[in-house]
């Protein structure tokens, strides 16, 4: 399936992947549907695409207004070739710091929201006999990440999903990936967790941490130059960048060597968390 001339719906299309996904989709061909949480984010990323891409405010959590979006873009577009499934959030901290609200906010988001825009858009690329869902993920659903536990644990989950889902679709000719990416430059690795949440006192500094864990993130652009490249030749599990390829291999080579790994720089990152401050009281 090429993406020129193809009709795609990405979600978290208004900063970091999702951003960097619609402006390659669209330099390659495609009528791109720029959704996310924040509306105007979402009108900029559309406006910077050009002719062709439209916007729309989306959360993902809201099954009824995700069918809507893809009700809605089949009707005026004829079809939806390509479902990019991205939005997504983040909590880091230490098991014990976090609170159900840490969890029931990022599996409503990261599962749930995924689940939602497969509901709304499977059916319908049956009835086509063809179309592509993308769910994103990352590395750390493809192995232990120490302070980010239910960040790994939902993208765990979107890789199950995605491989199970693989394998039923190809009958109706509808063919999923997951993407898995390693640390990518986006303003993610900056963000702290959402401000209505608890606060936890032992978060990590992502950005530290992810770099002595691969080495400096990886140019959001030519991951998503990348990704599509993949998507066309229907890769199921698309990793990304090399060095996180590497890893993963490794972590199914020599999963001991990994876990080293791990347990030395988990140990560097306490120490630094409580030379600032952030260790338990």
């Amino acid at each position: 399936m090429q993406i020129r001339d193809g009709v795609a719906v990405i979600t978290g299309g208004g900063s970091g992947i999702g951003r960097a996904l619609s402006l390659e989709l669209s330099r390659r061909g495609a009528s791109v549907v720029v959704t996310d949480v924040d509306a105007d984010a979402a009108a900029r990323v559309a406006e910077e695409c050009g002719s062709g891409a439209s916007a729309q405010g989306l959360d993902v959590r809201d099954a009824e207004a995700f069918t809507k979006v893809i009700a809605s873009t089949a009707e005026v577009k004829g079809r939806v070739d390509f479902l990019f499934n991205n939005a997504g959030m983040g909590v880091a901290g230490e098991m014990f710091d976090l609170s159900p609200a840490h969890w029931e906010r990022i599996i409503s988001v990261n599962i749930g929201g995924t689940v939602n825009g497969i509901a709304a858009a499977y059916p319908l690329m049956i009835r086509q006999r063809s179309g592509h869902i993308v769910n994103t993920a990352s590395l750390a659903g493809l192995g232990p990440a120490p302070l980010f536990a239910p960040y790994a644990a939902t993208k765990h989950a979107v890789v199950g999903l995605s491989r199970s889902l693989r394998l039923e679709a190809e009958r109706y000719g509808v063919r999923v990936s997951v993407l898995c990416p390693g640390a990518i430059e986006t303003p993610i690795l900056n963000q702290d967790n959402p401000a209505d949440l608890p606060a936890v006192r032992t978060k990590p500094d992502v950005r530290r941490f992810l770099t002595r864990l691969s080495g400096r993130p990886y140019p959001v652009e030519k991951m998503a130059r990348e990704t599509l490249d993949a998507v066309e030749r229907n890769i199921g599990v698309i990793v990304l960048p090399a060095s996180a390829r590497l890893s993963w291999r490794l972590g199914r080579w020599a999963p001991s060597l990994v876990e080293k790994v791990l347990r030395r720089e988990l140990a560097r990152e306490r120490a630094a968390g409580q030379g600032e401050g952030a260790g338990v009281g």
